[in-house]
C-alpha cells in the first residue's frame, strides 16, 4: 500500500475521534458524563490514535530503521486501540463496568506490545544521533497502562474518602503527563526545528538525553506519593516535571527566536508548549496549598480544559498540518499546495483558540464566556474541512496555487490579528448585548426621585435555583444594600437591571450590591448561565414613604424592631397552622398505614446488586388526619424506600430529579468521596450512585442540597438495612423511621424557620403522626419481632420505648449491647433503644401476652406531637 494511501486511511480515525469530541461539545448540555466524554474522546480518542500512528513514523525516521513488519501490525494495532477505546467509552455513557474492564486491557496492552515493538526496533538498529528519542516512546507507553488501570478502577465507582482523590490525581498525572507529556516532548525535538525549516540548537540533543529520566522519574513520584499517602510530594513532582520540560524547552524557545514561527503548524506547536508550561506551573502552585487528596484533585481538575484545548488539541492539529503535506506525497508542488492550504488563517485560528481560552478562563458574564467558547471551537474544527480539502487536493494532484509574496504575507498577518481580535470582540459585544445588566450596564435607578439619606439592607440566600427572600420592598429614595450569601455548591450572582452585580459568588462566599437611590422597581436575576430561566429571580419594589416598611424594607437603624415584628407574624402563623393540627381527629375512613415490615434477606445468597431508581417527585401529602404538606420525596413517599440487604451487596442508585430545583442523596451506608455521587442535579438530570455495603446496621439516606435540614424535613430521608452476618431468626421484623415535621401552610413546604428554631409542629414515625394508632400494627402473642429505629431528624433524636414491653437484645450503630442467649446467667435488658439524629439500630422482644401494647418516643413532647403507635398483640 502506498504510503500516503496508509496514511490518509489510518488518520481518518483521527478524524472520527475529532468529530465525536465536537459533536460532544456541542450537545453536551443533554449528555450524562459529557466532561468525561469530551476530555476522553480527545485525549483517549484523537490524540492517542494520532500517536501510535506518528510515533512509528518518527522512530522510523530517528531509527532510520525500515518497517519491517509493514503496515499490518501497525494497523491491527490502531484496530484494537478503537475498539478498545470505543468499549471504555460505551461502558462510561451505558454505566456497564464490564465494559470498561475489557476496554481499558485492551488498550493497556496494545500500548505494551506499541512499546515492545519500539524497544524491538531501536535494539535491532543501528546507532544514530536521534535513536535515544525513542526512549521517550518506550517510557510513555510503559505509563499508559498504569494510568488506564487506575482509570478502570476509578469507573467503579466505588472509592471512599482520600483514596479517590489519590487514584485520581495518579491516573490524571499518569495518563496528561506520562503519556501525552512526555511523547510529545520527545517529539518536539525534532519536529519543532523541522516545522521552522532551521537546524536543531546546539544543547537540544543533550537537553533532550538528561530530561527524560528526570520527566519519567518526577510522573512515577505522584503515584509514589498517593501510595505512601505523602500528598505534599504532588507539587515536588510537578516540580520536577517542570524542570524536565525546560531542559527542553530552552533550546525550543532559542530556535524560535532564531528562526520565527510563520505557519499555522509553528504557531499552533509554539502556542501548546507555552500552554503546557503555563498549565504545569498554576497546578505546581495551586497543590502547595492544598490540605487533602480530594483537594488536590479538585485543583487538578481546574486545569483539565486547559490542559486539553491548550495543549492536547492544538498539538494534536499543529503537528497534523506539517505531516499530513509531509506523507500525503504528490511531489512538492502538491505539497506546497496542501501546506497552503493547512496553514489558511493559520494566525488567526490560533490567536482565536489562545486568546479567547485566556479570556474564558477570566472572571467574565456567563453568555460572554459562552460566546467565547464558540469561538474557541469554531477555530479548533475549522482544521477538519482544511485537512478534508488537502487530502482531496493530493489525491487528485491539483495544481498549485500561488505563493503570497512576502509583502502579501506581511500584510496578511497583519490582518489576521486585527481579524482575531475583532471576532472576539464581536463575540463579546454578543455576550454582553443578551445580558447588559452582567457587566454593569443599564439605566438608571433613581428615576425622578431625591435621595432620602436613609438606608433599605437585606441579607438574601442564593441556593437551589432561588433567591430567599426573592424580593425586598424599599422606601422611595432611599439606598439600597443586598448583601447575597451563596451555601449552595454552585456559583451564583445577583444582577440587577440597571447594571450594578454581586459579581460571581462561590460557594460559601458573601458579597454585597449597593444602589445610592432606587426610585423605581427593578427586575433582577442570576447571570450565570440557566440560572435564570430555572427561576432565580430577585425583585426590587418601590413603596411610598409613607407605607410601613414589611420583611426587608427597612432602614439599617430599625433592623431590630422588624426582625421582632417578622418573628411575631411567624408565631402567628406557627399558631394558627398548629390550631389546625387535632391528633385526636380520626383519618379518613379508608386511611392505611404505612407497611413498616421489612421483607426477610436471604443470608445464604452470594453478594446481590440491587439495581433502584429513585426519581425525585414534589407533590402534597397528607402528614396527619387533616393536614396536607407539600414533600420533596424519593420515590413518591416519605420517608423514601426502605432498601436492606447484607455485607458485601453492592448498590447501584439511580436518582432521577423530577422536581423542580436542584436535589442530591447522600447514602451513609457507602463510603465514597461525595465529591460527584453527592453533586446537586438541577431539574431533568440524574446521576448513578454506587457503594458496597461493608457494615452493617441501619443507615440513612437523604437530600444533602443546601439547606439540607429543609430538604430533610420536607421528606427526602429514608433508611437502608443492612443485616449483620450472624442476625438471628425472628418471627416478624418492622422499621421505624422517626422525624419531625416544621409546617408551613396548608399544602406548603416545610416552613425554614420553624427548622432554624427547633419548632417543629409534629413527629411521626414512617411520615404520618400516630399512623399506627388509627391503624395498629398485629402481631400474635409469644411472637418473636425485630423493630430497626432510626432517628432522621433533621435535628431530633429519639428515645424508643414500648411499653409494657423490655428488650432483651439492643444492636445500636453496628453493634450489639445486650444480645439474647449470649450468657445464660445474664439477667440485663433494655427499656429504650435512646439515638441521636442519624443514628440507627435495633431492638427485639418478645410479648408475654395478649393485649395493647403501646410504642412511643419516649422524649414525651415527640410523642405527643405524634411519634406513637399501636402494637395489638393477639
Amino acid at each position: 500500500m502506498k504510503r500516503s494511501s496508509w496514511h490518509i486511511r489510518a488518520n481518518a480515525l483521527v478524524a472520527f475521534w475529532l468529530i465525536a469530541a465536537g459533536v460532544m461539545a456541542i450537545i453536551h448540555r443533554f449528555v450524562p458524563e459529557a466532561t468525561w466524554l469530551m476530555v476522553h474522546l480527545m485525549l483517549l480518542g484523537a490524540l492517542t490514535t494520532a500517536i501510535l500512528i506518528w510515533s512509528q513514523h518518527f522512530a522510523q525516521t530517528l531509527l532510520r530503521s525500515p518497517n519491517r513488519g509493514g503496515r499490518l501490525l501497525e494497523g491491527i494495532r490502531l484496530g484494537a486501540h478503537t475498539v478498545g477505546a470505543g468499549l471504555v467509552v460505551a461502558g462510561m455513557v451505558t454505566d456497564i463496568w464490564l465494559l470498561v474492564i475489557i476496554g481499558g486491557v485492551i488498550v493497556g496492552l496494545n500500548m505494551l506490545w506499541h512499546a515492545g515493538a519500539m524497544w524491538r526496533r531501536k535494539k535491532k538498529a543501528l546507532p544514530a544521533r536521534f535513536s535515544h528519542l525513542v526512549r521517550y516512546y518506550i517510557s510513555a507507553g510503559c505509563l499508559l497502562p498504569i494510568g488506564v488501570g487506575l482509570g478502570i478502577w476509578l469507573a467503579r465507582g466505588d472509592l471512599a474518602g482520600q483514596l479517590h482523590g489519590r487514584v485520581y490525581v495518579s491516573h490524571v498525572v499518569l495518563n496528561l503527563l506520562g503519556w501525552v507529556g512526555i511523547t510529545v516532548l520527545g517529539t518536539l525535538v525534532t519536529l519543532w526545528p523541522t516545522t521552522l525549516r532551521t537546524q536543531l540548537d546546539s544543547r537540544a540533543e543533550s537537553g533532550a538525553r538528561k530530561a527524560l529520566p528526570i520527566l519519567v522519574g518526577s510522573v512515577l513520584l505522584v503515584p509514589a506519593a498517593a501510595l505512601v499517602n505523602l500528598p505534599w510530594l504532588v507539587s515536588a513532582g510537578l516540580v520536577g516535571f517542570l524542570v524536565g520540560l525546560a531542559l527542553i524547552a530552552v533550546p525550543a524557545v532559542a530556535t524560535g527566536w532564531r528562526k520565527r514561527p510563520a505557519s499555522y503548524a509553528t504557531f499552533s506547536l509554539g502556542a501548546a508548549l507555552v500552554g503546557f508550561a503555563g498549565c504545569l506551573t498554576g497546578l505546581a502552585s495551586v497543590t502547595v496549598a492544598a490540605t487533602s487528596w480530594n483537594d488536590i484533585a479538585v485543583r487538578v481538575g481546574w486545569f483539565t480544559l486547559p490542559f486539553v484545548v491548550g495543549f492536547g488539541a492544538q498539538i494534536l492539529l499543529g503537528a497534523l498540518s506539517y505531516l499530513l503535506p509531509v506523507v500525503l506525497g504528490g511531489g512538492p508542488r502538491v505539497a506546497r499546495n496542501t501546506t497552503q492550504i493547512l496553514d489558511a488563517g493559520g494566525l488567526l485560528r490560533v490567536l482565536m483558540i489562545n486568546v479567547g481560552l485566556v479570556v474564558y478562563l477570566l472572571p467574565i458574564p456567563s453568555l460572554v464566556r459562552v460566546m467565547i467558547s464558540l469561538v474557541v471551537f469554531g477555530a479548533l474544527v475549522a482544521f477538519l474541512p482544511l485537512a478534508f480539502r488537502a487530502v482531496r487536493t493530493a489525491v487528485k494532484g491539483l495544481e498549485p496555487v500561488d505563493t503570497p509574496e512576502p509583502a502579501k504575507k506581511q500584510k496578511s498577518a497583519l490582518g489576521q490579528v486585527i481579524s482575531a481580535c475583532s471576532v472576539l470582540v464581536l463575540a463579546a459585544v454578543l455576550g454582553v448585548a443578551g445580558d447588559p445588566a452582567a457587566v454593569g450596564l443599564g439605566t438608571s435607578a433613581a428615576g425622578d426621585v431625591e435621595a432620602t439619606g436613609e438606608v433599605t439592607e437585606v441579607e438574601v440566600e442564593a441556593k437551589n435555583m432561588r433567591f430567599y427572600p426573592d424580593h425586598v420592598d424599599v422606601p422611595a429614595g432611599n439606598k439600597l444594600v443586598i448583601t447575597v450569601n451563596n451555601p449552595d455548591m454552585d456559583i451564583h450572582d445577583l444582577v440587577l437591571e440597571t447594571g450594578e452585580s454581586t459579581g460571581r459568588i462561590a460557594p460559601e462566599q458573601s458579597e454585597t450590591l449597593e444602589i445610592d437611590v432606587v426610585g423605581r422597581d427593578l427586575d433582577g436575576w442570576c447571570s450565570v448561565a440557566g440560572h435564570k430561566q430555572m427561576g432565580m429571580l430577585f425583585d426590587v419594589n418601590v413603596i411610598d414613604n409613607g407605607q410601613s416598611h414589611a420583611a426587608a424594607d427597612v432602614d439599617v437603624n430599625d433592623q431590630e424592631d422588624v426582625d421582632e415584628s417578622i418573628a411575631g407574624d411567624q408565631d402567628n402563623d406557627a399558631e394558627s397552622k398548629a390550631a389546625d393540627i387535632d391528633l385526636l381527629q380520626e383519618p379518613e375512613r379508608d386511611f392505611t398505614s404505612t407497611d413498616a415490615e421489612l421483607p426477610p434477606v436471604d443470608h445464604d445468597e452470594g453478594p446481590v446488586n440491587h439495581e433502584v431508581t429513585l426519581n425525585v417527585a414534589e407533590e402534597a401529602h397528607e402528614v396527619a388526619p387533616g393536614v396536607e404538606q407539600k414533600l420533596w420525596t424519593f420515590g413518591d413517599s416519605m420517608p423514601g424506600p426502605t432498601l436492606r440487604g447484607k455485607v458485601g451487596d453492592t448498590f447501584d442508585i439511580t436518582l432521577v430529579n423530577d422536581g423542580s430545583m436542584g436535589h442530591s442523596i447522600d447514602f451513609h451506608a457507602g463510603m465514597l468521596a461525595p465529591d460527584e455521587p453527592m453533586r446537586t442535579i438541577p431539574p431533568g438530570e440524574e446521576l448513578t450512585y454506587k457503594f458496597t455495603a461493608e457494615h452493617s446496621g441501619i443507615w440513612m439516606y437523604h437530600c444533602s442540597t443546601v439547606p439540607m435540614s429543609q430538604h430533610i424535613a420536607n421528606g427526602m430521608f429514608g433508611a437502608v438495612v443492612i443485616d449483620p452476618p450472624d442476625l438471628d431468626p425472628v418471627d416478624h421484623e418492622f422499621v421505624m423511621i422517626q422525624s419531625e415535621m416544621y409546617l408551613g401552610g396548608q399544602g406548603e413546604i416545610a416552613d425554614l424557620n420553624k427548622i432554624q428554631a427547633e419548632a417543629p409542629d409534629l413527629v411521626a414515625f414512617n411520615g404520618y403522626a400516630n399512623q399506627y394508632e388509627y391503624d395498629p400494627i398485629e402481631v400474635d402473642e409469644s411472637d418473636r419481632v425485630r423493630i430497626w429505629v432510626l432517628a432522621a431528624g433533621p435535628s431530633r433524636g429519639t428515645s424508643f420505648h414500648v411499653i409494657g414491653g423490655q428488650f432483651d437484645t439492643v444492636f445500636e450503630e453496628g453493634g450489639y449491647l445486650i444480645r439474647e442467649g449470649d450468657d445464660p446467667d445474664f439477667t440485663g435488658a433494655s427499656q429504650a433503644l435512646g439515638l441521636t439524629t442519624a443514628q440507627g439500630g435495633f431492638v427485639e422482644l418478645t410479648f408475654p401476652e395478649a393485649g395493647t401494647y403501646p410504642f412511643v418516643d419516649h422524649s414525651m413532647v415527640n410523642a405527643e406531637r405524634g411519634a406513637k403507635g399501636l402494637f395489638l398483640v393477639r
